[in-house]
């Protein structure tokens, strides 16, 4: 049970009035003065305790969501499309090359063969006798990375000779990798200890390898 609040007296103890006459004595009277009534403060919720107003979806910060993934009829339609497509191409360029040679279906060997090429091609293997090296570094580091990754996604699901095909070739790719970067490592100190432009120095016509920029 709460207390009961008690009024406190205010005594006003002045013997003068205002216009300075003695007070009288019998008006010293205690006139209870009562508090004014304090209005209560509610408490303000935290704004982490808020609650979510009722109707609005709540916000969720996470990853997007991926689309939904194309059904099995729509991916068998577009394969035989495909398909079909590819037939006719096939046809028309056998038709009008009929001597040329034509490719190979595509197989996991040529896959890692393409992907090798390409990468070769990026670090400059296709540079011709005297002429100077174009180097894409990155995009042969990318290329590599491709091939590793799927060396990672095939394993269990390759034969022996296919194992050894792209191990090979990630193997070589690797130490062609190593020796272009320090390559364009020694060209780039070799220009900060002498002037380029000489044949043969580093920025002349038979210099090092010249990155792709």
């Amino acid at each position: 049970m709460a207390e009961k609040e008690m009024p406190f007296v205010v005594n006003d103890r002045r013997k003068f009035n205002m216009e300075g006459e003695l007070r009288d004595p019998s008006a010293h009277k205690e006139q209870p003065v009562e508090e004014a009534p304090v209005a209560p403060v509610e408490a303000t919720p935290a704004a982490t305790s808020e609650p979510h107003p009722e109707g609005l979806p709540e916000i969720v910060e996470d990853e997007p969501a991926l689309p939904p993934p194309p059904t099995e009829e729509e991916i068998a339609k577009v394969k035989f499309a495909y398909e079909q497509t590819a037939d006719r191409l096939d046809t028309m360029m056998r038709a009008s090359n009929p001597g040329g040679d034509h490719l190979p279906p595509m197989s996991f060997d040529r896959l890692v063969q393409s992907l090798y090429m390409t990468a070769m091609m990026q670090l400059g293997a296709g540079a011709q006798p005297g002429e100077q090296p174009r180097v894409d570094i990155l995009g042969a580091r990318q290329s590599i990375e491709m091939l590793r990754v799927l060396e990672e996604k095939s394993v269990n699901n390759v034969n022996e000779n296919e194992t050894t095909l792209i191990q090979s070739a990630l193997f070589e790719l690797r130490m062609a990798f190593l020796e272009i970067t320090q390559a364009l490592a020694r060209s780039a100190q070799a220009k900060q200890q002498q002037q380029p432009g000489g044949p043969g120095m580093p920025g002349g016509p038979l210099g090092g390898p010249k990155l792709v920029r």
